[in-house]
C-alpha cells in the first residue's frame, strides 16, 4: 500500500545527486526528482487536504523557477497587433453566442484561458474536452505544473470509473493515460493498479476520505487551479483584457467612414453591401450610394442569433476571475473594495449565489451634471437590432453618418417603425374626483381599467374606469395603535393626519402597499370588486415612509421601503418580519428600485442629497455611492423589459433631469431635453411600451422618444394639470392617469383605450365589480417566483406584470403583453339567456395552417411565449414550427386566423425529430416544455429526452434513456437548471440539467404521470396520473404534502389508462384537473375540490382543456369534434363550436381535437391538433369579439343530480 516509504524513494532520488555530474545533468536530476515530489503526494493531497508534505519539498515546490524551455515556450507567440485580434474575434464570438467557436479560438490560438469553461468541463466530468482544451496551451511533459495538472485529471477519471465498479473502463485509463506516469514513479504506478484489486478504493489507507464524486471533483479543481496559476506557461492568460463593447464592429464602423470620407464625392447614407471590398460611392462601385431612408441607415444588422440556454450552463466566459457577473451590469458589481457603510439586519437571508455575492459594485464616474443635448447612441445604430448582450451597449457606436454593425436588441419594440406619436394616450375621456390632492397612482397589472390612487390627506381609493365609480376606499387609521412606538403615538395624539406617499399593487394584483408620511406602511389583500381586506401594518422607519415596492430576494415576495430616518429595509410580505436593513445614506432617503438581473437581485436607493447606493441582499453595505444630475431627488425605474434604466428627479434650485444611464459605465447615456428649469416639486415621470418617457412638468404632459433626447411632443390635457403633475400608464399604455390642481385625476387615452372604455361603458352590468378579473381566493403570499426577469424589471419600474402560468403542455410562461379583457359576461337578467351555438363556418374565424410535411396525428401542442409561431409534436416524433410575419396585414406579427403562417423549417431542411428507441412511436407517450426565451424546446417520444435548438433545429443533446421513458416534462419556475420528469413508471424524476444528475426522485403514484405543474407563489409542484389522483409536493425539499383522488362522476366509467392534466390559474392557487370525464377547479395546496364540471354524454370524452391566457374562460374539446367555453370562475358552459363550423364535410372521416392550445396574449384565440394531424386556429367574429355571453346566476339550470343527462353544468 502507498505509505511513508514512497518518501523515502523521493529522498533518495535527492540525495543521489552524485558530485560527479555536470551542472547541467544535476539539474535533470533535480526537475525529474520535483516532478516524482509532485506524483508522490495526490494520493493524499488532492483527497486528503490535512495531510501535510514534509517541509524540504513543500519548499522545493515553492521556489522553483521556470526553465528556459518554459521560457521559449511562453515566448512563441504571434505579433501583438495579431495576438488583438484575435481577443477581438473572441469578443465577438462571445456576442453573437457562437460559444463552441468560442472556446475552440482560445484553444488553437492558446492565448486566453478560460477559467470558467474549464471549470464547466472539470465539474461536469467531461474529461475528454478537459485535455483537449488544456492541450491548446501545455502537452504533459511541457514542465512538472502541467504534469501534476493531466496526472490529477487522470487520476480522478481512474478513480470515478473505480467508483462505478467498471473495472473494464478503469484498466483502459490505466493503460492509455496513467502508463505514461510510470517512467518517473514505477511504484507509484504500481499503488494505483493494485486499486483494481480492491472491492472498494476507500479500504487503502490514503483515499479513505475520497467522498462522493461531487466533492472529489470540487478538491481537485481547486487544486488545479492552483496548479494552473502557479505554472509559467499561462502567464499573461487567464485574464481577457478589457474592451469596450462590440469593439470589433466600431474598428469596422470607423474603416468604412475613414474610406468614405477620402470619396471623391462622398455621397449621403452609402449603401454597404459588402465588407469584401473597400467603399466607394461611386455608381459602378458595389459598395456605391443610395437614396436616403426615412426610417433607418443601419445597413447590417446583427445575426439572427438565439439567446443562451440556462440550463445548459449559459454564461459569459471573458470576465476577469475576480468579477464573475455575466451581465450588463458587471461594470457596477465587480472588482470588490471596502465598504465603507455599515449594515445591520434583523437576519441573514443569504444572497443566491456565492460567488455573485462576492462580486462587489465598482464606484464608476460621477455623470455630467450639465445637460447637454448629447446623444451618445442614435435609434439607428443602437435599438434598430438591439439584442441582450453580456456586456451591455456599446458606447463606441455611437453618431457615425455610417453604421455597418448595429449591436442588436431583444425586442421588436425598438424598431423604429413599431409605434408612432399616435400610440401614446394624449386625448381626455375623463375626470374624476379625489376630494384630496394626488400624491401616486398605480394601474392593476391585470385588469387594465383599475386604479389604485393615494392622496395628501392618507386616503386610499380603488377606481374602476369603465363605470368611474368608485370601488372601495380606505381612510388613514391605525389599525393597532396600542402597538406602535411612543413616538409614533405621540405624534398622531398631536395630528391624527397623515399623508400616503407611494401606493404601489403587487406582481399579481393581489395584494397593494401603502406608505404613508408617518411611520407605517399598511398592505392590503384585494380579492376583486371592492373585496377589500386588512392584511399587514408595520411601522417601518422613524418619520414618514418616502417609498415602498415589491421584491423577491430568496424566491420569498418581500415590501422594500425606505425613509426619513435614512434607513432602507426589507420586510416579509406574509408575515411581515423585517428580513434585511440597510444603512449608509446621510440624508432622507427618497426612492427605492429593486430590480433582478442574470441571477443578480439588488435594490438602488437615491436620497434628497442626490446620492444613489445600490444593494444586494447580503447585509454587507452599499456597493456603490455616485451623484444623481443636478445632486437632485432622483427616482429610478428600468423600462417594462427590464433592458434599459432611466431616472427623473429635480434638485433643490428647482432644476430637473431626465436621464438613461449606460449600466455598464455607471454614467449618464442620453439626456433629455425640454423639462423645466424651475419645477415646482419634484418631477414625477413613467416610461412605457419599451419605447416612450413621460413626465409631468410645466402644467402639462411631456413625452419623449426613449431613443432621442429632443422632446417628442406634449399635452396640457385641456389644462387644469398640477404644476408637477403625477403620471401614471397603465400596462398596456393605452391609458394614462393624470393628477389635476383641483383635487382630480384625468385619464388620456389612445385609440385603443377609447375603444377599451367605450365598450365597457356600453354594457350593462349586474355588479360593477371588476367581474372578468375577480379573484376567487387570494393566494397565500409565503413566496414568490423570481424566474421572470421580466416580472423584476416591471417591480422597479412600478408597473407589475401578469402572473406566470404553467401550460399543459408543461411549459412555465411568461404572460407578455395580455390584451386588456372586457367584462362581457354580465348582461341584462330580464332577457332570457341562451347558450351560443356555432354550427357554421361564418359564424367564427378559423383557419387550418399549412402543412406539407406527412399528416401524423398531433399529440402536443404549444404557442411560442412570444404568440408569433405554434410549436406542433406529431405522433411520429416530428415537431412542426409555423412562424407569422410581421406585415402591414398583421403589424403584430403574432398568431391570426385571418393570415396564414409558414411552416417554418431551416435552410439545411431538416427535422427536429426525437429519438424512438426501439419502441412503435404509436404507443409512446409524447411530451415537451418550451424554454421561456423560445430558442430550445426539450421534448421526448418514448425515448431519450431530447433538447432542440428553435432556430436551427439541432439536437444539441440527448439525456435519460428508456426505460423508464418520460411522459411530462416541466421546467422549475425558478431555476431553469431545474426540470421535473413524469415518468411512465410513475415516478417524477427531478433532473439538474447543469450537472447532468437527479437530484431526487418522487414517488406517490401508481400509474404514468400526466401532468405537472408547478405554482411560483406557494412553492409546490402538483402532479397528476393515470390513476386519477392528484399529488402536491413541496419545491423546498421534495416532500410529498397531499394527495386527492378525483371523483368520478356517477354512470360515468373512466378508461384504464385516461390522461388527468393540471394548470394553475394566474393567481397560482387554484387551478383546474382535466380527466375525461370532468373538470374539476381545486384549490392547492390542500387540493380541496371547489367546483366540477361534467359534460353531456352525447359529446363524448374530453379529449384536453387549457385555460384561457388571462384565466377568465376554459377551451375544453371533445371527441365529437366539438369544442366548449366555459366560464373560469363558475365553470359554465356558455359557447358550444361544433366542428361543422371548422372543418371540412367528410363522413367518412373520423377527425376530432386530441389537444388544445390558448395564445399567450389573446384570450380568444386558442389552436387544436387534430387526429388526422391538422392544426386549426379559431376566433370570434371580430364584430363579436367573445365566445358567448354569461348564463345569470339565478339561471343556474337543473340539478346536480340531472346535470350529465342534461346541459352542461357545474355540480359544486
Amino acid at each position: 500500500m502507498y505509505t511513508t516509504s514512497n518518501y523515502f524513494v523521493c529522498s533518495y532520488f535527492c540525495l543521489s545527486l552524485s558530485s560527479s555530474q555536470s551542472v547541467e545533468e544535476q539539474e535533470v536530476e533535480r526537475e525529474t526528482t520535483n516532478t516524482l515530489l509532485l506524483l508522490c503526494v495526490p494520493l493524499s493531497l488532492s483527497l486528503s487536504p490535512e495531510r501535510k508534505v514534509p517541509k524540504p519539498y513543500r519548499s522545493g515546490l515553492n521556489t522553483h523557477k521556470a526553465s528556459d524551455k518554459d521560457l521559449l515556450i511562453s515566448s512563441c507567440q504571434m505579433s501583438s497587433l495579431s495576438r488583438e485580434l484575435v481577443f477581438l474575434i473572441l469578443q465577438f464570438l462571445d456576442e453573437e453566442k457562437f460559444k463552441d467557436a468560442v472556446h475552440k479560438l482560445e484553444q488553437e490560438s492558446g492565448f486566453y484561458f478560460n477559467m470558467r469553461h474549464f471549470e464547466e468541463m472539470v465539474t461536469n466530468g467531461e474529461w475528454d474536452e478537459v485535455e483537449k482544451y488544456l492541450s491548446g496551451f501545455t502537452k504533459v511533459d511541457d514542465n512538472r505544473y502541467s504534469m501534476k495538472i493531466f496526472f490529477e485529471i487522470r487520476k480522478q477519471k481512474y478513480l470515478e470509473a473505480l467508483d462505478k465498479k467498471d473495472r473494464a473502463k478503469a484498466v483502459d485509463i490505466l493503460v492509455k493515460d496513467l502508463k505514461v506516469f510510470s517512467a518517473f514513479n514505477e511504484d507509484l504506478f504500481k499503488e494505483i493498479t493494485q486499486l483494481l484489486t480492491l472491492e472498494n478504493f476507500r479500504d487503502n489507507e490514503q483515499l479513505s476520505k475520497y467522498g462522493d464524486t461531487k466533492s472529489a471533483r470540487g478538491v481537485m479543481l481547486a487544486e488545479l487551479k492552483k496548479l494552473i496559476e502557479a505554472n509559467p506557461l499561462f502567464r499573461d492568460k487567464l485574464n481577457f483584457p478589457t474592451l469596450r463593447n462590440s469593439r470589433l464592429r466600431t474598428l469596422i464602423n470607423q474603416s468604412l467612414n475613414w474610406q468614405h470620407q477620402l470619396c471623391k464625392n462622398p455621397k449621403p447614407n452609402p449603401d454597404i453591401k459588402t465588407l469584401f471590398i473597400d467603399h466607394s460611392c461611386g455608381q459602378s462601385q458595389p459598395n456605391g450610394a443610395r437614396a436616403p431612408s426615412p426610417v433607418t441607415n443601419a445597413l447590417m444588422g446583427g445575426l439572427p442569433k438565439p439567446a443562451g440556454f440556462p440550463p445548459l450552463g449559459a454564461h459569459g466566459p471573458f470576465q476577469p476571475a475576480q468579477g464573475p457577473l455575466p451581465t450588463s451590469l458587471t461594470g457596477w458589481m465587480s472588482n470588490p473594495a471596502p465598504v465603507a457603510h455599515a449594515s445591520a439586519s434583523a437576519g441573514p437571508i443569504g444572497f443566491n449565489s456565492s460567488n455573485n455575492a462576492a462580486a462587489l459594485l465598482k464606484r464608476p464616474r460621477t455623470p455630467p451634471s450639465n445637460s447637454a443635448a448629447i446623444d451618445y447612441q442614435t435609434a439607428d445604430s443602437e435599438h434598430v437590432l438591439k439584442r441582450s448582450r453580456p456586456f451591455g451597449l456599446s458606447d463606441d457606436v455611437n453618431n457615425l453618418p455610417v453604421n455597418i454593425l448595429p449591436v442588436g436588441y431583444t425586442s421588436q419594440n425598438h424598431g423604429q417603425s413599431s409605434f408612432s406619436t399616435d400610440d401614446l394616450p394624449k386625448a381626455v375621456v375623463m375626470t374624476l374626483s379625489q376630494g384630496s390632492a394626488v400624491k401616486s397612482m398605480d394601474f392593476h397589472p391585470l385588469q387594465q381599467i383599475l386604479l389604485l390612487v393615494g392622496t395628501a390627506t392618507g386616503d386610499v381609493i380603488l377606481w374602476e374606469l369603465g363605470t368611474r365609480e368608485k370601488l372601495a376606499q380606505r381612510n388613514f387609521k391605525v389599525w393597532e395603535l396600542k402597538s406602535c412606538s411612543m413616538p409614533l403615538q405621540a405624534s398622531l395624539a398631536n395630528d391624527y393626519t397623515a399623508s400616503v406617499n407611494r401606493v404601489i399593487w403587487s406582481p399579481d394584483g393581489t395584494l397593494f402597499g401603502v406608505a404613508y408620511s408617518k411611520h407605517i406602511i399598511h398592505l392590503y389583500a384585494y380579492h376583486g370588486g371592492d373585496n377589500l381586506q386588512d392584511k399587514l401594518e408595520i411601522e417601518a422607519h422613524v418619520g414618514s415612509v418616502n417609498d415602498i415596492a415589491f421584491c423577491f430576494p430568496n424566491k420569498q415576495l418581500c415590501i422594500v421601503t425606505c425613509g426619513e430616518d435614512r434607513l432602507i429595509k426589507v420586510w416579509d410580505a406574509n408575515t411581515g418580519a423585517k428580513q434585511y436593513a440597510f444603512e449608509g445614506h446621510e440624508a432622507a432617503v427618497y426612492s427605492v428600485c429593486p430590480h433582478y438581473k442574470e441571477n443578480i437581485q439588488f435594490i438602488f436607493s437615491t436620497a434628497t442629497d442626490g446620492k444613489i447606493k445600490a444593494w444586494l441582499y447580503d447585509n454587507v453595505g452599499s456597493r456603490v455611492d455616485y451623484d444623481a444630475p443636478g445632486h437632485s431627488s432622483t427616482a429610478l425605474a428600468y423600462s417594462a423589459d427590464g433592458t434599459r434604466l432611466f431616472s427623473c428627479g429635480t434638485n433643490k434650485e428647482g432644476d430637473s433631469y431626465i436621464v438613461e444611464w449606460n449600466e455598464s459605465e455607471g454614467a449618464v447615456k442620453r439626456t433629455y431635453i425640454g423639462l423645466g428649469k424651475r419645477s415646482v416639486g419634484v418631477v414625477q415621470f413613467d416610461t412605457t411600451k419599451n419605447r416612450f418617457l413621460a413626465a409631468g412638468d410645466e402644467n402639462m404632459v411631456k413625452f419623449w422618444d426613449m431613443d432621442s433626447v429632443n422632446l417628442l411632443t406634449t399635452t396640457d390635457a385641456e389644462g387644469g394639470l398640477q404644476a408637477s403633475p403625477c403620471v401614471r400608464f397603465n400596462k398596456e399604455g393605452i391609458l394614462l392617469a393624470v393628477s389635476t390642481n383641483d383635487n382630480g385625476i384625468k385619464i388620456l387615452a389612445n385609440t385603443d383605450g377609447i375603444r377599451l372604455l367605450r365598450t365597457v361603458e356600453s354594457r350593462s352590468f349586474d355588479s360593477p365589480k371588476i367581474g372578468a378579473g375577480a379573484m376567487v381566493k387570494p393566494p397565500s403570499m409565503g413566496t414568490f417566483g423570481a424566474s421572470n426577469a421580466t416580472v423584476a424589471a416591471n417591480l422597479v419600474d412600478r408597473v407589475a406584470p401578469m402572473a406566470s402560468m404553467v401550460a399543459l403542455n408543461g411549459d412555465n410562461r411568461n404572460l407578455p403583453d395580455v390584451k386588456p379583457r372586457i367584462t362581457d359576461e354580465s348582461i341584462d337578467k330580464s332577457r332570457a339567456w341562451k347558450l351560443i351555438e356555432i354550427n357554421e363556418p361564418s359564424q367564427c374565424r378559423s383557419l387550418r395552417l399549412p402543412d406539407n410535411i406527412s399528416a401524423m396525428r398531433v399529440s402536443r401542442l404549444i404557442y411560442t411565449n412570444s404568440g408569433v409561431a405554434i410549436l406542433a409534436l406529431a405522433a411520429n416524433a416530428v415537431h412542426k414550427l409555423w412562424k407569422w410575419q410581421r406585415n402591414e396585414r398583421n403589424t403584430s406579427g403574432k398568431a391570426t386566423a385571418s393570415i396564414a403562417p409558414q411552416l417554418w423549417q431551416p435552410t439545411s431542411g431538416i427535422l427536429m425529430t426525437n429519438d424512438i428507441s426501439d419502441r412503435n412511436p404509436e404507443d409512446a407517450v409524447p411530451c415537451f416544455a418550451l424554454s421561456k426565451n423560445d430558442s430550445y424546446v426539450m421534448s421526448a417520444s418514448g425515448g431519450k429526452i431530447s433538447l432542440f435548438n428553435m432556430m436551427t433545429f439541432k439536437t444539441m443533446t440527448t439525456f435519460m434513456p428508456p426505460p423508464p421513458a418520460a411522459s411530462f416534462l416541466a421546467f422549475h419556475p425558478q431555476d431553469n437548471n431545474i426540470i421535473a420528469i413524469g415518468m411512465e413508471d410513475s415516478s417524477i424524476q427531478i433532473y439538474n440539467v447543469r450537472v447532468d444528475e437527479v437530484k431526487t426522485k418522487l414517488k406517490g403514484h401508481h400509474k404514468r404521470i400526466t401532468g405537472l405543474a408547478f405554482s411560483n407563489v406557494l412553492n409546490v409542484l402538483i402532479s397528476s396520473g393515470a390513476d386519477s389522483q392528484l399529488c402536491v409536493w413541496s419545491t423546498d425539499g421534495w416532500e410529498k404534502q397531499t394527495s386527492r383522488q378525483l371523483q368520478i362522476p356517477a354512470g360515468r366509467a373512466a378508461a384504464p389508462l385516461a390522461d388527468t392534466r393540471v394548470q394553475f390559474h394566474q393567481d397560482q392557487t387554484h387551478l383546474i384537473a382535466v380527466h375525461e370525464t370532468q373538470i374539476a377547479i381545486y384549490e392547492a395546496p390542500k387540493l380541496e375540490c371547489l367546483k366540477q364540471w361534467v359534460p353531456r354524454e352525447a359529446s363524448g370524452p374530453i379529449t384536453h382543456a387549457t385555460y384561457s391566457c388571462d384565466s377568465q374562460s376554459i377551451y375544453v374539446s371533445f371527441e365529437d369534434g366539438s369544442v366548449g367555453v366555459l366560464t373560469a370562475t363558475s365553470l359554465r358552459l356558455r359557447c358550444r363550436i361544433n366542428p361543422a363550423s371548422y372543418l371540412p364535410a367528410n363522413p367518412s372521416l373520423r377527425v376530432y381535437p386530441l389537444v388544445i392550445a390558448a395564445h399567450p396574449s389573446e384570450p380568444t384565440q386558442f389552436a387544436l391538433g387534430l387526429t388526422d394531424g391538422g392544426v386549426y386556429i379559431l376566433e370570434p367574429l371580430e364584430s363579436e369579439g367573445k365566445w358567448g355571453t354569461l348564463p345569470p346566476e339565478n339561471n343556474a339550470g337543473p340539478s346536480t343530480a340531472s346535470v350529465a343527462a342534461n346541459l352542461d353544468q357545474p355540480q359544486r
